[in-house]
């Protein structure tokens, strides 16, 4: 079976999918980024500590991980074209909102909203992956679309941090907005799920679909609260705050670590930042492609999938201590990319395992509640870590991420076991 061929049509709408999915994460994380990009200038203008740039910088998180616990669920009711095509008007307009405010409050507000936009992005992605994608072969198209995040992260400080010295930070937000509308567009017009009834035979056979279309089966809301009952789903959400946590602290402080711990130049410190998220980009892909191998020789498809989460996550600590002990700049930056690629790779992985952990009509609604557990730790990440380094420094700031990962390794070690039934 892992042999089949991939019928002409269904390979088409696989490739446009993933496309589509790709250039609407690479424009979710280039707003997400453009904060942490222009941090400096904005501290400035508004006159902001390093203990309030934490805050705003995680404003954007809580929001977005307490959206994930509705999210998940509608987009396996509602459907992902439509859910995403929404998200990305509100996000865009919230994010160009940005670049009006004058006050540390109304730029809170307007992360506040960045972050109810972006919430369906990947819960949709892992859905529209659940849907044109057989079981045997989430890993690929789930490091694909994972990819977006380090690319657009990657993207954000070569081509904002011109726009910036051009114009304003203002003109960050203002493009960036813009461009995600555009992108509502193309998706909403573009994308579609698959009709059951439109497909052939070998069509069917490929998706595993049968006559009734378990694909595009619609879930409850009774059955997404049921989700709580498995320590699966709890395992997930735990482990995944461990390793986002991680990740978030480089995401969202590293170009002002690297300005303010590690005194580098402006030019210097955007190609520096730049560096470890294209490497995060390889690492999605390369995750996504090596856990369908590992996932086929594996006892079960869900230890496959989760072991190379926990193996990529403690990569992720090994790799932060001496990031945070270095003297040298390149010696560091050199670590925190093995970091950002393990990062990635744990994320494009942990998004496959929601693929195979859960009932076809509830991977978004898993996957949603994996990221909301992620996103907890995703927004502590940047507040905790603006207070450690305004007292002490960011190396005991760095270390605290490391343990963090680590716990959040071990929770998908010992209770992530099976898959939650149908």
């Amino acid at each position: 079976m892992s042999s089949q061929a991939i019928p002409p049509r269904i390979r088409r709408r696989q490739t446009t999918a993933l496309v589509l999915l790709v250039i609407c994460g690479v424009i979710n994380y280039l707003d997400r980024a453009t904060l942490a990009v222009a941090n400096e200038y904005i501290r400035a203008d508004l006159g902001l500590s390093l203990g309030q740039m934490g805050l705003l910088l995680s404003a954007f998180s809580w929001s977005y991980a307490l959206c994930q616990l509705p999210v998940g669920a509608l987009v396996d009711r509602i459907g992902p074209r439509w859910l995403l095509g929404i998200g990305l008007v509100v996000w865009s307009l919230a994010q160009a909102a940005g670049g009006l405010v004058s006050t540390f409050g109304w730029f809170v507000v307007a992360r506040i909203a960045l972050g109810i936009g972006e919430a369906p992005q990947f819960p949709a992605a892992a859905r529209v992956v659940s849907n044109w994608f057989p079981a045997r072969s989430r890993g690929t198209p789930t490091g694909v679309f994972n990819s977006a995040s380090p690319l657009g992260v990657a993207l954000a400080p070569l081509c904002l941090s011109p726009l910036i010295a051009a114009t304003s930070w203002h003109w960050a937000f203002f493009v960036t907005g813009a461009l995600g509308l555009v992108a509502a567009v193309v998706w909403v017009g573009v994308y579609r799920d698959p009709v059951p009834d439109e497909l052939n035979a070998a069509e069917r056979a490929y998706l595993e679909v049968g006559d009734a279309g378990t694909a595009t089966t619609k879930t409850s809301f009774a059955s997404w609260r049921a989700l709580f009952r498995y320590r699966t789903t709890w395992g997930m959400m735990l482990g995944f705050s461990g390793s986002v946590y991680l990740n978030w602290v480089f995401l969202t402080w590293l170009p002002g670590y690297l300005r303010t711990e590690r005194h580098m130049d402006l030019a210097y410190a955007g190609i520096a930042a730049s560096v470890p998220f294209m490497c995060g980009f390889a690492g999605a892909l390369v995750a996504g492609w090596a856990s369908d191998r590992v996932a086929r020789r594996a006892s079960s498809p869900v230890s496959g999938r989760r072991n190379a989460v926990v193996v990529a996550t403690l990569g992720m600590v090994a790799f932060t201590i001496p990031a945070a002990l270095a003297e040298s700049n390149v010696v560091a930056v050199a670590c925190i990319s093995i970091v950002i690629f393990l990062a990635n790779a744990s994320s494009a992985c942990a998004w496959s395992l929601a693929t195979v952990a859960a009932p076809p009509s509830r991977v978004a609604s898993l996957g949603a509640l994996q990221n909301f557990g992620g996103f907890l730790g995703g927004a502590l990440a940047p507040v905790l870590t603006g207070f450690i380094a305004q007292t002490w420094s960011f190396v005991p700031a760095l270390l605290t991420g490391a343990a963090i990962a680590f716990m959040g390794a071990m929770s998908y070690l010992f209770l992530v076991v099976r898959p939650i039934p149908d």
